[in-house]
């Protein structure tokens, strides 16, 4: 009987109920060490500080510190350098971090000595980076994991895996790797070739144990930023105690391209059965090369509110304390996917086919999603006239981010899913700036952010992590960490600002899960260790009047 090739993940109908999955909120959810040069210079340990332009995001009561007006830009210039395996990839960014105006205005009043307004452009993310590597003796393919997590696990028959016009996998129930259209082969009987083939009473991939060998590639190219537009207003009561409310307008466009590709030797592909078609399923000096090649483009606007408050005991203490409520985003993604399929016996090519979803034309979808609120508080201590020492927590509940259709209707797979692979985040920063004289201070920093997800998902006890449409990757930081400095010079109204940021990030790339195979025990993924070093040149210039 012949065997049935089905072909490779190409979705010709819209991309799922919703476009992204847990994976992809927590990337759209993360913020960076950015803003004045001052701020970024003692590591944003500030909750308890205020007085800076920065702190309208961090904890708006800092805008009741201040007793005059302010009016500051701050320009950056950002060196990136990721490391996947044995190879680095450099760029340089230049950015606008922080753009903002206080108003300051005093009042005859010693119970309420001033109300303050202020305005303020921040970017609080920058998406920026590249990285790429390879994997030599990989030990499963990429075919296998979709033909066993998402084709055998599900029990699906061939008539399932057969396109037809009314088919629509991301409403039906069915998983999006079946809605899969085949490269047509005029050579083949039935006119398809693909990498997920019927054998017996399963489906399986191009790799087989004890029998295939072969190497992947991977490209994760990531461009973009999240911007915020702050609105607040604060005050200060007896001195003692300052206020501030914040409204923050948000504004995110992030693009991404990722490139899969696998080259393996003696493969199960269809191949030549001496009668002039491409009908038997052979590994006999067989080749396969294919790609994967998934584009995204998503835009979003979304809206929340902070409080915060700075209680000054005494002269030389501050305490501080702000909550951040979720984001919530109206997001819209466009997307496109390609594949492309080479196969080869004896040294011949039988077969060479390429094909893009929905006939070269990009998909698009909208939903919403609701990032992690969020807790910061902060010990400062004022030494005399020449120095502040400040130590800064906040608390990140991952766990509590949600996705929704355009309606605000919640989706609870994707809630399910975020509550199992997600913990909260831990961030501590500690800041010292100390005046040299009345004109020059010198100021330095540590932060550090821990990983964002259960060891189930680090360790690879998870099996099966949920992904959308035809992009199986997914990707995660484990810590970042910043050393900073900067020095900064105040004459009369003008001040000058410069800081140094050093971040370590250490990330995990997935190609795909690790699964279970039904002939074999446990089988692993393809997946990398990424390590950016990326150093920031900031300059602040502004003035107070």
């Amino acid at each position: 009987m012949k065997k049935k090739v089905f072909a490779l993940l190409l979705c010709g109908l819209p991309l799922l109920m919703s476009a992204q999955d847990a994976f992809d909120v927590l990337q759209m959810s993360q913020t960076d060490l950015r803003g004045t040069s001052r701020f970024q210079s003692m590591a944003g340990a500030f909750t308890a500080l205020g007085g800076d332009l920065s702190t309208l995001s961090q904890n708006p009561a800092g805008i009741g510190v201040y007793r005059n007006s302010d009016l500051g830009i701050t320009l950056g210039l950002d060196f990136n350098s990721s490391k996947a395996g044995v190879t680095t990839t450099n760029e340089t960014k230049f950015n606008v971090n922080n753009v903002g105006y206080v108003g300051a205005i005093r009042l005859d009043s010693e119970s309420v000595p001033n109300l303050n307004f202020g305005f303020t452009y921040n970017r609080v993310k920058s998406f920026n980076r590249r990285y790429m590597g390879g994997v030599a003796n990989i030990e499963t393919s990429m075919s296998n994991y979709i033909a066993e997590e998402f084709v055998n696990k599900l029990n699906f028959t061939d008539a399932d895996l057969y396109w037809t016009d009314n088919f629509d996998p991301y409403f039906d129930g069915r998983a999006p790797w079946a809605a899969v259209t085949t490269f047509d082969m005029p050579t083949r009987t039935d006119g398809y070739v693909g990498i997920i083939n019927a054998f017996g009473e399963k489906m399986i991939g191009l790799y087989q144990d004890g029998v295939t060998s072969g190497f992947a590639n991977y490209e994760v190219e990531e461009r973009g930023h999240a911007d915020e537009y702050n609105i607040a207003f604060g005050g200060n009561i007896s001195n003692k105690l300052y206020f501030g409310l914040d409204f923050g307008i948000l504004d995110l466009d992030y693009r991404s391209f990722q490139s899969y590709e696998e080259s393996l030797t003696n493969p199960y592909i269809m191949a030549d059965d001496n009668d002039l078609f491409l009908s038997e399923l052979t590994h006999d000096n067989t080749k396969a090369d294919w790609g994967l090649y998934n584009y995204l483009h998503t835009e979003g606007t979304g809206v929340n509110f902070k409080f915060g408050l700075i209680f000054r005991p005494t002269q030389s203490l501050r305490i501080g304390a702000a909550f951040h409520t979720p984001t919530y985003y109206d997001m819209r993604d466009t997307y496109y996917v390609e594949a492309s399929l080479r196969g080869y016996q004896d040294g011949n090519l039988l077969y060479s086919a390429d094909k893009g979803s929905n006939d070269g034309y990009d998909y698009s979808g909208n939903y919403t999603i609701k990032t992690p609120w969020r807790f910061t508080g902060g010990l400062a201590g004022v030494i005399g006239k020449s120095g502040i020492i400040s130590v800064d927590y906040e608390y990140v509940a991952n766990e509590t981010m949600r996705m929704g259709n355009d309606h605000g209707d919640d989706y609870p797979d994707v809630t399910d899913n975020m509550k199992a692979y997600f913990k909260p985040t831990h961030i501590i920063r500690l800041g010292g700036e100390y005046r040299a004289n009345p004109n020059w201070s010198l100021r330095a920093g540590y932060s550090i952010k821990t990983d964002q997800v259960e060891s189930g998902v680090d360790n690879y006890d998870y099996k099966r992590i949920a992904t959308v449409g035809t992009n199986p990757t997914y990707q995660y930081d484990n810590t970042v960490q910043h050393i900073t400095c900067g020095v900064g010079y105040h004459y009369k109204s003008f001040y000058a600002d410069m800081a140094y940021v050093h971040q370590i990030r250490q990330s995990v790339y997935n190609a795909f899960a690790p699964y279970d195979d039904v002939d074999y025990d446990y089988i692993p993924n393809v997946s990398a260790k990424v390590k950016d070093n990326n150093n920031r040149i900031s300059l602040t210039l502004g003035m107070r009047f």
